[in-house]
């Protein structure tokens, strides 16, 4: 998991000096910020240490301190007393020192019990309703990242996309996971176990679940090796041991400076972002930010980022990645044809290729919905939607997703005529054809674009190239409906782009090689 783009040395995410992030669909345009909010419902969010090593506290928000393992010294908990609509975010990997659990030699791999604990310290009993929330590990959804790349239309049950994203889905659609209850009560004094999974050696395990208290309570998430009932992780607790695997100790100081970037233990105020906007496409295409960073804000200078309340020492300054959020923006467009919604992620000079996003996104518009999984590399621009513009009114389209973990946030969204994107493929094919010229590589016909599959962006942007030969007309939309079309197929006349930016990739490749 990436919280942000940025350097990986020893282990350690570091933030260096400012480098040059481009999305090439924008080239020579400029974003607009969303200028969107964040609610205010309290989120407890376990995602440090992301890899854990054995049993022990991994956050509580009772008062108190507890003791690292790795420094032997107490550590003040992220205190904080929850009452009324709240949240949980749990994110946790585990890599047993014990290397005995790891397997080695085809034995059996050990487990870990991560459980989430309410605690009452009132006199009176809490009682707790659930909305919506999932509890996956990736044994349950493994991510078949060959499978999954490109944009595809979200299945009825997505357990194959990891557990990040598996239960985000759930959170997306307002739906509580059959195996959790959907109400509990706290007793006076008293503690319950919320929910528990067994997270087998290397396995990664993510919750996300929403509800609404009575009074108030406190929170705790604990790991234990092969507990028997209840009251072995409740000991957990009691021992006041906080788990292995805090690697950020050592780097207090850079986090406090901004140098270094930790992940999140603590309570994040916010678990939805809201924003709408309106615009005429007839004066130019529409760039937003989405989940932007300090880093990645594509020049509006937006961070949507949402502050922390309490954090543990080691945990970074506020939510950076914003796991578990749900977004919302409502866009009211004016225009008219075919146009692409398209999400980006960001080429970062000097970084390689990584899996920037893994995720689903909703798309409304008023004649419906639809869902789709998203797998993208960094620097690409992926058309998740086709959208047919009616000239003359206001046309609505509203993207949601909840921010999963194993993401990298700092996106793009822009709505662009179908021409502009075709461009964009036809110079990366350009690009292409000339360093495959530069490099001797064989004369191999390139496949045909297909929207589950866009080619990356090249990290070098340039002004769009002329047409090798002049596009055909776009069909006359009079009279078609303003709807969002299956994004598995692209529209015709944008096919034919595609297709003319392959013939136009080979034509140069073997007048390039003397063929």
């Amino acid at each position: 998991m990436r919280p942000l783009a940025i350097a990986l040395l020893g282990g350690v995410l570091v933030a260096p000096c400012p480098a040059l992030a481009e999305v090439a669909l924008m080239a020579g345009q400029q974003a607009k910020p969303l200028q969107g909010r964040f609610n205010t419902v309290p989120v407890l969010h376990s995602n440090q240490p992301e890899e854990v090593h054995g049993p022990g506290i991994l956050v509580t928000t009772t008062p108190g301190q507890s003791i690292a393992a790795e420094t032997g010294a107490p550590l003040a908990n992220a205190t904080y007393t929850f009452n009324g609509e709240f949240g949980i975010h749990v994110h946790h990997k585990y890599y047993p020192h014990d290397k005995r659990r790891m397997g080695s030699g085809g034995g059996r791999r050990g487990e870990l019990t991560l459980a989430t604990l309410l605690i009452n310290p009132s006199s009176q009993p809490v009682h707790i309703r659930f909305e919506k929330g999932a509890i996956r590990n990736s044994f349950e959804a493994p991510y078949q990242a060959n499978n999954l790349m490109g944009v595809k239309p979200l299945g009825h049950r997505p357990w194959n996309t990891g557990p990040g994203d598996a239960t985000a889905v759930q959170m997306l659609r307002g739906k509580l996971d059959r195996k959790l209850a959907d109400a509990i009560t706290i007793p006076a004094h008293g503690r319950v176990v919320l929910f528990s999974t067994q997270l087998p050696a290397k396995g990664i395990a993510n919750g996300l679940l929403k509800g609404r208290s009575d009074g108030p309570f406190q929170m705790a998430v604990v790991a234990a090796e092969d507990p028997q009932t209840d009251a072995d992780l409740m000991a957990v607790l009691d021992q006041g041991r906080l788990a292995p695997g805090r690697v950020y100790l050592s780097r207090i100081r850079q986090i406090e400076d901004g140098t270094v970037f930790s992940r999140v233990a603590g309570v994040a105020i916010g678990d939805e972002y809201t924003a709408s906007l309106s615009h005429d496409l007839q004066q130019g295409p529409l760039h937003v930010p989405l989940t932007s960073t300090n880093r990645h804000h594509f020049g509006t200078g937006e961070v949507q980022i949402n502050p922390l309340a309490t954090r543990m020492v080691d945990s970074s300054l506020n939510n950076v990645g914003t796991y578990g959020v749900r977004f919302d923006v409502s866009m009211n467009l004016t225009g008219s044809g075919p146009h692409q919604l398209v999400l980006s992620h960001p080429t970062v000079n000097g970084r390689g290729r990584f899996t920037a996003f893994r995720g689903s996104i909703r798309i409304e518009t008023s004649d419906g919905y639809q869902e789709v999984h998203v797998g993208m590399k960094s620097g690409q621009s992926l058309p998740i939607a086709d959208l047919y513009l009616m000239p003359g009114q206001v046309n609505p389209v509203k993207v949601s997703l909840v921010y999963p973990a194993d993401a990298t946030p700092g996106h793009l969204l822009s709505v662009v005529p179908d021409q502009q994107l075709a461009r964009l493929k036809q110079q990366e094919a350009l690009v292409e054809a000339t360093e495959v010229a530069k490099t001797g590589t064989p004369d191999v016909a390139p496949p045909p674009f297909k929207a589950a599959t866009t080619r990356p962006i090249a990290p070098v942007v340039v002004p769009p190239p002329q047409w090798v030969q002049p596009p055909p007309e776009l069909p006359n939309l009079d009279g078609v409906s303003a709807a969002v079309i299956n994004p598995t197929r692209m529209s015709e006349s944008l096919m034919l782009r595609y297709q003319q930016a392959v013939e136009a990739q080979q034509k140069v490749m073997n007048t390039l090689l003397g063929r």
